[in-house]
C-alpha cells in the first residue's frame, strides 16, 4: 500500500492541456516564419517564449490570439481554457486616441456589457480598483496620450485584470518600461499563475525567464526545447536557437513533414529536412 502511495506521490498526473499546436506553420503571405511546431501546453503554466530576433516568437502568439491563420498544420485552444486576453507590444500601441485612462481600462469589461453597453456603479469602482491595483489610483481622468511609457503598460495591465481571463497572452510586456514598473507587473503575473491561469509571455531577457517563469519555449522558426526552463536555457541550446535562426532561407516555401510531439518536453530532434542556404 506504502509503495501503491509513494508512487502516485512521485508521479502526479498531468495537468489537462490549455492548448495544443500539431505540425504548425505559420506566415505572412504563405511566406513560413514558425515551421513544424507540435507542442502541448497546460493549463496554469507560466512560459516564456524565447528566442533571437526573428525567430517567430510574436507570430506564434498572435495566432494564438486567433490574428493569424496557419498555413499548415492545426493550433487548438481547447474550450476549458476560457476567454483569451492579447496584450501587443508596446511600441504597437497608438496612443494618440483621446480617450481617459478610466475609460481605456473599463474597455477590458465589455465581456460583461458589450459594446454599446453602459457602466453600472459598480463596475465604475471596479475599474478604479483596478487602476489602484497597478498603481495608479487617481489616474482615470488623464488621457492615455499623458502617460509615461511604463504608466501606460500598467493601465494595460489594469484592463487585462479587468477581462478575467484563463488565457493570457504577453508580447513583450516588460520591454523599455522602468525596473520598478516590470517588477511590479512581474507580481501581477505571479499572481495570475497562483490562480491557474495560463500565461505565455514573450520574452528577450533570459535572466528575468530563468528567475520567473518556470518553463520555456525556446523558438528558432523551428521548436529548439520545451521544458523546465533550466533544462532549455543551456547554453548549447541558446548557441543552437542562434544558429538556426541565422542559417533559415527567407525565401524557402513552406515545407512538408511532421514534427515529434512534445509535452513540455526538455529538447527536441530536428524534423528530416533543412530550410537552410545553400552553402550554410
Amino acid at each position: 500500500m506504502y509503495a501503491a502511495l509513494h508512487a502516485a506521490i512521485a508521479s502526479p498526473e498531468p495537468r489537462p492541456s490549455a492548448l495544443r499546436c500539431h505540425n504548425l506553420t505559420l506566415g505572412y503571405e504563405q511566406h513560413p516564419a514558425v515551421h513544424h511546431l507540435t507542442a502541448d501546453v497546460p493549463v496554469g503554466g507560466l512560459i516564456a517564449v524565447v528566442g533571437p530576433n526573428g525567430a517567430g516568437k510574436s507570430t506564434l502568439v498572435k495566432a494564438i490570439a486567433g490574428l493569424l491563420k496557419p498555413i499548415d498544420g492545426r493550433l487548438e485552444r481547447l474550450a476549458s481554457t476560457g476567454r483569451l486576453a492579447y496584450l501587443p507590444q508596446l511600441a504597437e500601441m497608438d496612443r494618440s486616441f483621446p480617450i481617459a485612462v478610466h475609460d481605456m481600462v473599463a474597455m477590458g469589461l465589455w465581456h460583461e456589457v458589450g459594446a454599446l453597453g453602459r457602466f453600472n456603479a459598480s463596475q465604475r469602482a471596479r475599474v478604479e480598483e483596478a487602476l489602484g491595483a497597478v498603481g495608479l489610483a487617481g489616474f482615470g481622468r488623464r488621457t492615455i496620450g499623458t502617460l509615461s511609457g511604463g504608466q501606460f503598460q500598467r493601465a494595460l495591465f489594469a484592463r487585462l485584470l479587468l477581462q478575467d481571463a484563463q488565457l493570457i497572452l504577453l508580447d513583450e510586456p516588460f520591454a523599455s518600461i522602468d525596473n520598478r514598473t516590470a517588477q511590479d507587473l512581474l507580481a501581477l503575473v505571479r499572481q495570475w499563475h497562483g490562480q491557474q491561469r495560463t500565461v505565455i509571455a514573450v520574452l528577450h531577457d533570459v535572466e528575468q525567464v530563468r528567475q520567473h517563469f518556470p518553463q520555456t519555449l525556446l523558438l528558432a522558426r523551428e521548436l529548439v526545447a520545451f521544458g523546465d526552463t533550466p533544462e532549455v536555457l543551456t547554453p548549447d541550446n541558446l548557441l543552437r536557437a542562434r544558429r538556426m535562426t541565422e542559417a533559415f532561407d527567407d525565401a524557402a516555401p513552406p515545407c512538408e513533414g511532421v514534427a515529434e510531439t512534445l509535452v513540455v518536453a526538455p529538447s527536441h530532434r530536428d524534423h528530416g529536412h533543412s530550410h537552410h542556404r545553400h552553402g550554410a
